[in-house]
């Protein structure tokens, strides 16, 4: 792979995890464990593979323990570092917070620490990257996109071709933001350095400047966002 496409990855491990409780009393929810390895340790497996070196965990609740179990990375032939958080910055703040620490030329990864898809092609997503950069008006996010899962019937965001829309469009689909997409550091220029900030409203005001694209997965992907999910999980790995 071209070494100008290994970029850095983010991993979100910051939130409390309040509907998995009681089991994030006592663990941040990205050191659950599916099949006995940790969410956290399939992406950094994954990650490892596709060719990508850097990567950063962002933390708050027991942040600590994802220290001590993952280190710097060595044991996935990777290069770890931490961005701690004193009480959770929300999604783009996190990223905000991180940004220094990931150092992207443009364009970086990132991937919710709480969803589970064991054999995403990452190695595709990131072949993207040389059409997002030949684009006219280069894409500031690049969305992977799910169905509909039945916790969340009604979607995120409508895709047609490889456009993300805000609204119904003809011939556009509604469906999931996986949490997994590719971000240019732009985005996040104007936000507020350790400041609280959502993603959702920062992608709905570059999807009305027609600034995000996407792409549909329909390969196995799960939010594992509850103890009876978490178990189900468990149960069909076994």
């Amino acid at each position: 792979m071209n070494q100008r496409n290994l970029i850095p990855c983010l991993l979100l491990a910051a939130g409390r995890g309040e509907r998995m409780r009681p089991l994030t009393d006592e663990l941040p929810k990205p050191l659950l464990t599916i099949k006995n390895k940790s969410l956290l340790a399939w992406h950094l497996e994954a990650l490892s593979a596709a060719g990508i070196q850097k990567v950063v965990i962002n933390h708050a609740w027991l942040g600590k323990k994802i220290e001590d179990a993952l280190g710097n990375g060595s044991q996935f032939d990777l290069k770890i570092t931490y961005s701690p958080e004193a009480s959770a910055l929300e999604t783009a703040g996190g990223i905000r917070k991180a940004l220094p620490l990931l150092d992207p030329n443009d364009y970086f990864l990132v991937i919710n620490g709480d969803v589970f898809c064991p054999n995403f092609p990452i190695e595709l997503l990131i072949a993207q990257l040389d059409k997002l950069r030949k684009e006219l008006n280069p894409p500031l996010a690049h969305l992977v996109m799910v169905p509909n899962p039945v916790q969340h019937p009604n979607g995120d965001f409508y895709l047609k071709a490889s456009q993300v829309f805000d609204h119904p469009r003809d011939g556009a689909e509604k469906l999931t933001f996986s949490g997994i997409g590719l971000y240019h550091r732009d985005l996040f220029k104007d936000l507020v350095m350790g400041a609280p900030a959502q993603l959702a409203p920062l992608l709905r005001e570059v999807i009305l400047k027609n600034r995000v694209s996407g792409e549909k997965y329909t390969g196995p992907w799960h939010d594992v966002g509850t103890p009876q999910r978490l178990q189900e999980l468990n149960a069909a790995n076994e």
